[in-house]
């Protein structure tokens, strides 16, 4: 059996004896890099007697560009929205941003964190923080709700304080200005649903706050939003004033991910080093994807929390619906993906649906395993085996056990990353890359099949970010032999905490006139 098997990979493609690992690797090494290059450009040249598509030309002359490193600068002012809720402040919001990224739905209490937003008005650039309902008597997760909003209030440069133009000031939005007058801090007294000249009687009555000219918008019409982001643009300063220095290209986007209570915001608030989310026992506490500065490794990354996926996206609806919308943008935002599960229970579907949604996503992969210090050697007996029945297939991400709520290994999180990153954008060259394949090939040919047996003619990578491998074949490739290719390359060159993919183009020799 085992030389069936050494003979037909495709058949067996996990099958690969430990001492032809290693003679690949030596013959490899002994390959000098101009003798690689030198392969190549011969194997490229015989490419000419094939016939090949016109998008072939753009892999083919793929010229692959240096990195620079980009400088630090500081970071864009903050202008905080607040106010009590339900008065239109995630409307407005979207508005300004020009985008549908805040979760708004017609009942109060959508919006929990203070989330931020990256923003831009007549060539100012800044940053929009959207914040939950503010409430002076609230108890529970309204409270932590209204403590969120005081600290966006507390980092922010200027503050956009929005009221309801049809109700006029209420006790709560009297409770709301003295607590901005404690801050100190620039306001712009905003009254919002004013869609009509008749609307304006209300609107008159709020010089009362004492907080000067109020500004009458409609957030769902945008009327009376360009008056008042010209003042809000006069208003913030060069730069923010606790928002540090970030690099140009901004820092490393995190997605943590995972299902509803396995303590994504938790994880959050402690590697932060402070309340940055609201944590609540209720499944579903964090609805909008909410972004923060994190430093870690020693340097600073943007990890972002969020909205816990419960079901399949076909089957939720409201708020829980557009916010799953928000935590695939999210994915697709980021770089590398941090998919927590809970040691507490049993690996789920959902956990390896949503585990799939990321490598799917094209992003980097990190498992991190929550609750470590919760799990006792008869859990952790049946939870390796768990493991490896359910996640063999991304064996290849780096595992990290964790305690959000102690903060137990979070150091080990950076290192993880560090890796997964690295592979992610890791490129090999296309000397490299077919004296690998010259030798897995020669040592491990394609099994024949119908008489035929397929060659791989040239191979190239055209992108990285994912990795992305190109096979120009006389055939098509047996999955099961893809497969072998697929593990064999990341074994060699190490593409842990990355997928990879590895496609065919089959082409035909020309025929000759």
């Amino acid at each position: 059996m085992a030389n069936h098997a050494e003979n037909n990979p495709s058949e067996s493609p996990e099958y690969i004896p430990a001492v032809e690992d290693d003679r690949l690797a030596e013959r490899l090494a002994s390959i000098t890099e101009e003798e690689a290059e030198a392969r190549a450009a011969a194997l490229r040249a015989g490419l000419s007697d094939y016939e090949l598509a016109e998008e072939d030309a753009a892999l083919l002359d793929y010229d692959e560009d240096d990195e620079d490193y980009e400088p630090y600068v500081a970071a864009p002012p903050a202008l905080a929205v607040i106010g009590r809720p339900n008065v239109g402040k995630s409307t407005l919001v979207n508005r300004i941003t020009r985008s549908k990224e805040a979760v708004v739905e017609d009942v109060p209490g959508v919006t929990r964190d203070r989330v931020s937003y990256d923003a831009e008005w007549n060539g100012k650039d800044f940053t929009l923080v959207d914040t939950g309902g503010w409430e002076q008597d609230a108890r529970g997760m309204h409270k932590r709700v209204a403590e969120q909003a005081e600290m966006a209030v507390d980092e922010a440069d200027a503050v956009i304080f929005v009221v309801d133009g049809l109700v006029g000031a209420t006790a709560v939005d009297e409770a709301v200005v003295r607590m901005l007058r404690r801050k100190k801090k620039p306001v712009l007294l905003v009254a919002n649903k004013v869609d009509a000249p008749s609307h304006m009687s209300e609107v008159y009555a709020l010089w009362n706050l004492g907080l000067g000219e109020p500004y009458p918008v409609s957030a769902l019409h945008g009327t009376g939003t360009g008056d008042l982001l010209d003042a809000a643009v006069k208003a913030l300063p060069e730069f923010a004033e606790h928002g540090g220095m970030i690099p140009t290209g901004g820092p490393r986007r995190v997605a943590l991910v995972g299902r509803p209570n396995v303590g994504k915001s938790s994880l959050l608030n402690k590697l932060a080093g402070s309340e940055r989310v609201v944590v609540d026992s209720v499944a579903g506490t964090t609805m909008d994807p909410v972004d923060e500065f994190i430093e870690l490794g020693g340097e600073t990354w943007r990890f972002v929390d969020t909205a816990g996926i419960r079901r399949r996206q076909h089957m939720a609806s409201g708020s829980e619906y557009y916010a799953m919308l928000r935590t695939q943008r999210a994915l697709d935002k980021a770089e590398v993906a941090v998919v927590l599960l809970s040691v507490e229970e049993p690996v789920s579907e959902q956990d390896v649906r949503i585990i799939q949604m990321a490598v799917d996503s094209g992003r980097a992969l990190v498992v991190a395993y929550n609750k470590w210090d919760l799990m006792d050697e008869e859990r952790r007996y049946y939870l390796e085996r768990e493991v490896t029945r359910d996640l063999a297939h991304i064996a290849w991400a780096p595992r990290v056990n964790v305690s959000a709520l102690t903060g137990w290994h979070k150091d080990k999180l950076a290192p993880a990353l560090d890796t997964a990153l690295t592979s992610w954008g890791r490129r090999i060259s296309t000397g490299r890359l077919n004296a690998f394949l010259g030798e897995l090939v020669a040592a491990h040919p394609h099994p024949v099949r119908g008489g035929k047996q397929p060659r791989i003619l040239f191979a190239t990578q055209p992108s990285t970010k994912p990795p992305r491998f190109v096979l120009f074949t006389t055939g098509f490739l047996d999955p099961g032999y893809r497969r072998y290719i697929t593990r064999r390359l990341r074994e060699t060159f190490d593409f842990t905490g990355s997928p990879i993919e590895v496609s065919m183009r089959v082409r035909e020799k020309r025929k000759r006139k």
